[in-house]
This record gives C-alpha cells, sequence and structure tokens, in this order.
C-alpha cells in the first residue's frame, strides 16, 4: 500500500457544471476531471497515480490543509489558506448559467475557475499545473500562448490564462507548468483553465459576476425545493440535506437528464485491493432511486426527464434484443467495455485502475420494479406522464412478468454464476404491483390480469423458496442461508407489513450478522473476488428506515445521528465506510448515499410525528391504506 502523496478520499469537495466534476482537495489540488464530459478521459488524475496522473495546484507554501466549505446552497467551492502572514482565500467553480430544472435549459462554458483573493496580510502563491490527457497515456507538452499556457498531447489541448509567471519542468511523463507569486491584501488573480483552445481571450474582470452569476443558478434550483425549505421536518439537517440535493442534481448530465452514479472511477473498496470499479455511468437502478429521492424534495422535473430518457435509449437499443440495459453511459450508449489501465498505481496502490464497466452485459432484474416505483411516484403526485412513457412503463411490465422465472446477477452486480436472488425477485413484484395500480388509478394499458397473477406466483415463490426458518430472515438466493442487507427493503416496498415476524426477523437478522460499529454491509460472503469491502452508506441508512418504520425509533435515531457525523467536512459522502476507523471508501461522492440520507430524514421524521410534505411514504400504513381506500391511525413512537 502507498500512501504518500494521496489525500484520504475525505479530504476532498466536488464541483461540477451537469456536464463534468471536479475533486478539490483540502490542500488546494485538483487531482481528478474529466473533460468534456465526466464519462470521458481524464485530464487531471493524481486522485489515482500522484506520480503521473496530473494536477492543477493552487497552494500556500507550508500551509497543508485549508479550511472548505461551499458558497450557501450552491456547488462553489471556496478554500481558506492561513499562515501568520496572511490569507488567501480560493474560489473554485464551473461556470453555469440559464435554468436547470430539468434539462436543456442551461450553458456551460468548458471551463474552471480558480479565482484567488488576498484576504489580509501578504502571501506567496504556488500553482503547479500538469494536464495529462486520455488518463496519462500520451505525453503533455506545454508552451506560452498570450496571457498565458496551452497544453496538448497532439490531439487534445487544454489552455491556462491568469499567469504568464512560471517555468515548464520537463519530466518523463510530460511538461509541468510551476508558478510561484507574491499577494497583498485586496489583490486578486483568476486562473481560468480552458478546455480546447478555440478561445484564447481572457477577461479576468468577469469573474465576480460569473461567481454571481453561477450562484444565482444553483440557489435558484435548491430554494425550488419548498418541501426541504419551508417544513419543520428538516429543522436541522437543512445544510446537510440542501447538499444532498445538489449533489443529486450535480450528478445529473444537462442534456440527457441522465444521473450518474458516481463521478469517479476506481477509488477502492478495500485499499490496496482489486475492488475498484468505474461509476461514471447512469445505472437504471442507481437513477430511479436519485429520482425519487428528488421527487420527495419537489424536484419532480428531473424524474420525469429521467423516465423520458430512459424511454429514449430503451427504443434506439431495442434491436438490441428484448430487456433493459443495466446501465448507459450518460449519452445513452451501451458499449461500455471495460478495460484495465496498467501504467496508473491506482488509489495508494489500489490496482488495477478500470475504465468501463464489465457488469453492463448483466442481468439485473430489480431495475424493472424501480422504473415502475419511479413512475408511480410522478402519477399519484399529480404530474401526467405523456402517452410514449405510458406505453413504455406498459412494455416494462410485460417484460417483468417474462423475466420473473429467470435467476439475475443481483443488485450487488456479483460476478458469479446467475442466481434467484431474492431481492429480484421481490423487485420484480414490485413492478407487476405498481403496474396493476397504475392501471387501477392512472389509466395504464395493459393485461393487468396477466400482471396481477404475475405479482401473486412471484409472491408465493418468494414466501416458500425465499424465507429461512432456521435464518429466521429473508436469504440472499434461493437455496441459500446468507444474508443480504437489500431485503431490509421488502417492508419499505410493501411487499410484507412491517409487523410481520419476517420483516422483523431480517432486520434483526442483518443488526446481528452485518452490522458493526453502526455500519451495515451488503453481504458477508464469498463473492468470487479478492479481498473485502467496506460496510454500504444506502445500506446502513435503509436499516434507520426500516427501525422507524417499525416503531423502533430509539433504536433508529442514534444510527442516523452516527450517520449524519459521518459525512465530511463539506457534507459529501462516499460509497462505503471502514466501519473500524470511519475511512471513507468506495467513488465518491457517491448517490447512492446521499439518497439514503434523504429517505431517512423523511421516514424517521414521519416516525416522530413531525409533518413530512407530499404523500405519506411508501412503506407506511398510511400509504396502503390509501390504496385500499382506507383509513388507518398512524404507528405510535
Amino acid at each position: 500500500m502507498r500512501d504518500e502523496g494521496y489525500k484520504p478520499i475525505a479530504d476532498y469537495a466536488v464541483i461540477g457544471n451537469l456536464r463534468t466534476a471536479a475533486l478539490v482537495g483540502t490542500d488546494g489540488s485538483i487531482d481528478w476531471c474529466c473533460y468534456p464530459y465526466l464519462d470521458r478521459t481524464s485530464v487531471f488524475a493524481a486522485l489515482l497515480d500522484a506520480r503521473l496522473g496530473g494536477r492543477f495546484r493552487v497552494s500556500v507554501p507550508e500551509v497543508e490543509r485549508g479550511r472548505q466549505q461551499y458558497i450557501e446552497d450552491t456547488n462553489i467551492l471556496v478554500t481558506r489558506f492561513s499562515n501568520e502572514a496572511g490569507t488567501l482565500v480560493v474560489t473554485d467553480l464551473m461556470p453555469l448559467f440559464g435554468s436547470i430544472r430539468g434539462r436543456g435549459g442551461s450553458f456551460a462554458p468548458p471551463e474552471l475557475y480558480r479565482i484567488l483573493d488576498c484576504e489580509e496580510g501578504a502571501v506567496e502563491v504556488a500553482v503547479e499545473w500538469s494536464p495529462r490527457f486520455d488518463y496519462a497515456r500520451g505525453t503533455t507538452e506545454i508552451e506560452r500562448v498570450p496571457n498565458g499556457w496551452m497544453a496538448t498531447d497532439g490531439r487534445d489541448d487544454m489552455t491556462l490564462f491568469g499567469t504568464q509567471e512560471g517555468e515548464v519542468a520537463e519530466e518523463a511523463d510530460g511538461h509541468t507548468l510551476l508558478a510561484a507569486f507574491p499577494m497583498r491584501a485586496g489583490e486578486r488573480r483568476v486562473l481560468i483553465a480552458r478546455w480546447g483552445t478555440e478561445d484564447l481571450t481572457y477577461v479576468p474582470e468577469q469573474a465576480e459576476a460569473i461567481v454571481e452569476k453561477t450562484g444565482e443558478v444553483w440557489q435558484a434550483w435548491a430554494h425550488g425545493s419548498e418541501p426541504l425549505h419551508n417544513e419543520e421536518w428538516a429543522d436541522g439537517l437543512l445544510p446537510l440535506l440542501v447538499r444532498s440535493e445538489l449533489v443529486l442534481k450535480l450528478l445529473t448530465n444537462a442534456a440527457t437528464g441522465a444521473i450518474t452514479a458516481a463521478p469517479t472511477t476506481s477509488l477502492p473498496e478495500d485499499i490496496g485491493g482489486v475492488r475498484n470499479w468505474d461509476y461514471r455511468f447512469s445505472w437504471i437502478r442507481d437513477s430511479a432511486m436519485t429520482a425519487q429521492a428528488l421527487i420527495a424534495l419537489g424536484h419532480d422535473e428531473e424524474a420525469i426527464d429521467l423516465l423520458a430518457w430512459m424511454e429514449r435509449v430503451s427504443e434506439i437499443h431495442a434491436e438490441e434484443g428484448p430487456g433493459l440495459h443495466l446501465m448507459y453511459s450518460i449519452h445513452g450508449w451501451t458499449d461500455l467495455d471495460e478495460e484495465e489501465l496498467p501504467h496508473l498505481e491506482g488509489y495508494r496502490g489500489s490496482r488495477p485502475v478500470r475504465i468501463g464497466n464489465g457488469a453492463a452485459k448483466q442481468l439485473q432484474l430489480e431495475i424493472y420494479g424501480e422504473l415502475l416505483n419511479t413512475a408511480y411516484e410522478l402519477l399519484r403526485r399529480g404530474y401526467e406522464l405523456p402517452e410514449k412513457e405510458m406505453a413504455f412503463l406498459s412494455r416494462v411490465a410485460d417484460e417483468a412478468c417474462s423475466l420473473r422465472k429467470e435467476p439475475d446477477h443481483g443488485i450487488w452486480e456479483i460476478r458469479g454464476e446467475e442466481r434467484h436472488y431474492v431481492y429480484s425477485k421481490v423487485m420484480l413484484w414490485v413492478a407487476l404491483d405498481r403496474a396493476v395500480h397504475l392501471v387501477d388509478r392512472y389509466g395504464l394499458q395493459g393485461d393487468k390480469k396477466r400482471w396481477a397473477r404475475g405479482a401473486t406466483a412471484i409472491k408465493r415463490q418468494i414466501l416458500e423458496q425465499g424465507y429461512d426458518a432456521e435464518v429466521g430472515a429473508f436469504v440472499q438466493s434461493y437455496g441459500s442461508k446468507d444474508l443480504d442487507a437489500a431485503n431490509l427493503r421488502i417492508g419499505l416496498l410493501e411487499f410484507l407489513p412491517f409487523d410481520d415476524e419476517r420483516v422483523q426477523g431480517t432486520i434483526d437478522a442483518t443488526m446481528e450478522g452485518l452490522m458493526e460499529n453502526g455500519l451495515v454491509y451488503r453481504y458477508r460472503v464469498d463473492d468470487g473476488i479478492p479481498g473485502e469491502e467496506g460496510a454500504f452508506g444506502l445500506c446502513t441508512f435503509w436499516l434507520i428506515d426500516c427501525l422507524a418504520l417499525s416503531g423502533r425509533v430509539g433504536e433508529a435515531q442514534p444510527l442516523f445521528q452516527r450517520m449524519v457525523d459521518r459525512a465530511n467536512h463539506v457534507g459529501l459522502y462516499p460509497e462505503q465506510f471502514d466501519p473500524a476507523t470511519g475511512e471513507f471508501l468506495g467513488n465518491f461522492p457517491q448517490a447512492f448515499t446521499h439518497i439514503g440520507l434523504v429517505n431517512s430524514a423523511l421516514y424517521l421524521a414521519y416516525a416522530e410525528g413531525k409533518p413530512i410534505p407530499g404523500h405519506a411514504p411508501i412503506g407506511t400504513p398510511e400509504h396502503r391504506a390509501e390504496l385500499e381506500g382506507g383509513r388507518v391511525q398512524k404507528m405510535p413512537v
């Protein structure tokens, strides 16, 4: 394991423009960024190889860490570096203009602004700029241009404006610009890194207006979430919840509406190990869960755009055979072949670095339930979906019915043989259950009788083969005795009520067999890959949800508070945690975990008797009564 040159994952913040994103360390170094989109090749990748990857660092010598915070309700980052001589304030952003409600209304030049202000005293500023194009597979040359510098590998180009000082150091893997200059109180420098060389203009005087306009874009979207900003249920959690919704929006592509799982690749689940995957794609499952969380916060446009996008890409790729793809690129491609980059050492020596994702070809059945559940959430809130999307949902239900007897790879993309995973079957039931309700309540056209028969058959099979009386819980797959944290959702999805002893047994077994130090593992069985992963943030939130809706609020509250406390200094979460140390693991920031925070805050508020926005959440007695036309009382706290 190699620690030299690497920061903890928790030491990063993220900025972005709905096209791409960058990770900015507390030391002022941008160590990860892909241009012009986040699923294209990297230009800064020191995160995955501290020596070869390339970075864009602004720092004050002898100040190892700055203090980071976001400008309120934006994705604009401010880092303060202070020593006895003075204070340097660095404001980092990617410019963003227009409206970001839904898709297609914004404009974002391929630029990265780093605005340097000497707040007090006098400071020496050091700049290191070492673009390494195409995951550092080429050789970078840097030369002067008017007002700055140009870097190229012969195919791709990037410019840096704002400093003509500096020298170009020649290294084996390419050129590095090293610049240093003094700044005194009241002075400003504006550094602009711009993709390509078509625009060589440099107008630093616009920086203040760009910060203001970009901030207004983010704030207008965040403040449009009335259920979050105007309800007492979020009291005390508002900053963290706003940060989560801003992260989820940042991971949404402006043009297509596709939602990315995370902006990074190959951050390890096991430091020094091989569990390193590329998450810069749009999983149907992750996207649908993200959309559902945004619906709860009042951002329905994103969910509507997601369904429209899924209908479009499904139609485009229909010739590839029946069935939805597990994941797509943010632009709808399905060619996501996995490739290893052996020249990069990986984060802290965690090889291999992978691009693409081999799981893209897997069959995963839970995606059908997620899509129909998202549509159901929209329709019950009064939104009318276009005829094309309704027809798409009918096809999704038909496919779910046709696939109900098939094994799959499961929600966790286990790279072994296909099995009859219990959670996958539960989600097929969800797909057909919601489809039946969409027929009854919202005019969905389709074979309701077939769907209802399919749902009944699936449920009977799960109860017969998916529950193990000796284990006292639902198990991972038919015939196994292994636990799977995904089965916590059985009550949340209303497959069975929370007062069913099989649901409570699954909750208790999960706490006993999969929980460590307040964190929940996905599973604890050999999945055919060397090493052990960390505990999963989303699964921990699922447990909190289940405890809350079971009336076990006294157990849920301390677990939730511990998760609140696990957010990093700017409110971001990773995919996984080391239960022993709390160290962040996996790709970052992770949509899944932020989804979990939003949903747990809502479920806990409901269980505590607080008024929550919108309709009764799925999983509550009120919701099932709503479907059945009856009325029930809230469960006691």
